[in-house]
């Protein structure tokens, strides 16, 4: 078990919601893509609508049940009458799917992923759940498994249930997913560390379905933010968009520069005058990466086989020494702000399974055992907010004994104990005989 796991670098809640930005949304967050850490926020804990932002989830459940094996990349799928009627509507994002058509999986998933294709969504969701009502299940029952918080999944698409024409999956007639902009941000953060192959696919501008068919058709990614898109924006790629007239223009962006990444979230974006669109939540995404890659850079903050001044050492019982000396792993890289890098002290966290109640390690000790861990806060004590558990012991690294420490022969620890028994008789007797003449 460690003991308390630890304070690190950089804004804390307060501060992440003083910053100066003024994004024109409903909710809003920016954070560390590496780690999670929170630099800005705005209304982030309301649930709000989130539309096709909503298959991040469909995404993630699909590339994990690739990864175990439950789901295969060129297994087809046929089309039911849900799914052709759905495709069909060109009101709403799609790719029309034959009635009598059979598609692969890879290809139902590049039309979510790219073009944000509803049919194709619902397809896969049957695909891994059965039914797509199952499915809805199993987005809620993995948004609490990632920690998701004020959040809930009507439907696998993000549309609006009434689009379904009385056969939504659950919820009522026109109920539609909801969720906070925090919760949308570590929907997020999971997604890319945990399937970082997802931003292959996220980052394709173009790419034609079921190309020299004559059912081909041209998927225009809906991320117009991308590098070579009307809004360009160097580093850019992904994630998702979504647009209903309840949840408004939203937009989940990540990008990536200089080996710093950020993700953004905007619900209901809009301009200076209160109108959404397009070009407000792209504008307003903009607003927040140009802030955290103009101010915050990423820094060696401590160096491998970094060791604390206060304590280089530790003491070792029933050991041939007496201490072990004990260093940091690797090295600490942080995102801070600019130029603050000597504004952070280190903080050591011992594993308090490793040592005994006066903080001694027990031999035998081996170099390279893990005795705890080292993160560094700032000097003001600031505490700062993570998206996650996982995200927060990534600014931490490894403490280990620098050597090996035998365990000591009975004879030595017998000497030991005899020694210790008259050092503490002759110190009693000699306090002793200095009372008698006082």
């Amino acid at each position: 078990m460690i003991m308390v796991f630890s304070l690190f670098a950089g804004l804390n809640k307060a501060e992440a919601e003083t910053v100066p930005l003024n994004v024109n949304a409903s909710g809003a967050i920016l954070v560390d893509g590496q780690t999670g850490q929170v630099l800005y926020e705005k209304n982030a804990d309301s649930p709000l609508g989130i539309a096709s932002m909503s298959k991040m989830m469909t995404e993630y459940i699909l590339l994990d049940e690739i990864k175990h094996g439950k789901v295969k990349w060129d297994q087809e799928y046929s089309v039911d009458d849900l799914v052709y009627k759905i495709s069909q509507n060109r009101n709403l994002s799609n790719v029309p799917l034959r009635r009598d058509g059979k598609y692969k999986v890879q290809e139902l998933y590049q039309a979510m992923a790219i073009y944000s294709a509803n049919g194709a969504t619902i397809a896969l969701s049957e695909v891994i759940g059965g039914s797509e009502a199952n499915f809805v299940k199993m987005m809620n029952d993995m948004g609490k498994k990632l920690g998701l918080k004020n959040f809930k999944f009507v439907n696998a698409t993000g549309l609006n249930n009434s689009d379904y024409k009385g056969e939504q999956p659950s919820g009522g007639p026109t109920d539609e997913n909801v969720m906070s902009s925090r919760s949308v941000a570590t929907l997020a953060f999971h997604l890319i560390n945990d399937f970082p192959d997802v931003l292959k696919t996220a980052s394709t501008p173009t790419k034609m379905f079921r190309q020299g068919t004559s059912d081909q058709i041209k998927m225009d990614n809906w991320n117009w933010m991308l590098p070579s898109l009307v809004y360009g924006y160097q580093g850019m790629d992904g994630l998702k968009t979504g647009t209903t007239d309840f949840a408004g223009y939203c937009f989940t962006g990540t990008a990536m520069r200089d080996g710093k990444r950020f993700i953004t979230v905007v619900q209901n974006a809009t301009d200076g005058t209160g109108k959404g669109g397009y070009q407000a939540r792209f504008a307003e995404t903009r607003k927040m990466l140009d802030y955290a890659f103009s101010n915050f850079t990423k820094e060696q903050i401590v160096p491998k086989h970094y060791e604390v001044k206060s304590q280089k050492t530790l003491k070792v019982i029933k050991g041939k020494e007496s201490q072990v000396e004990i260093y940091t792993k690797s090295a600490l890289n942080m995102t801070i702000p600019n130029g603050d890098e000597k504004n952070y002290q280190p903080v050591l966290v011992l594993d308090q399974s490793k040592v005994d109640k006066n903080g001694a390690l027990i031999a035998p000790i081996k170099k390279g055992d893990i005795v705890g861990y080292l993160t560094v806060q700032p000097k003001t004590g600031n505490k700062i907010s993570y998206l996650t558990k996982d995200g927060e012991s990534k600014a931490s690294v490894p403490v280990v004994a620098a050597q090996d420490v035998e365990k000591a022969n009975w004879f030595v620890l017998s000497m030991r104990g005899i020694g210790g028994f008259f050092g503490n008789m002759f110190h009693g007797i000699s306090t002793t005989v200095k009372g008698w003449f006082k």
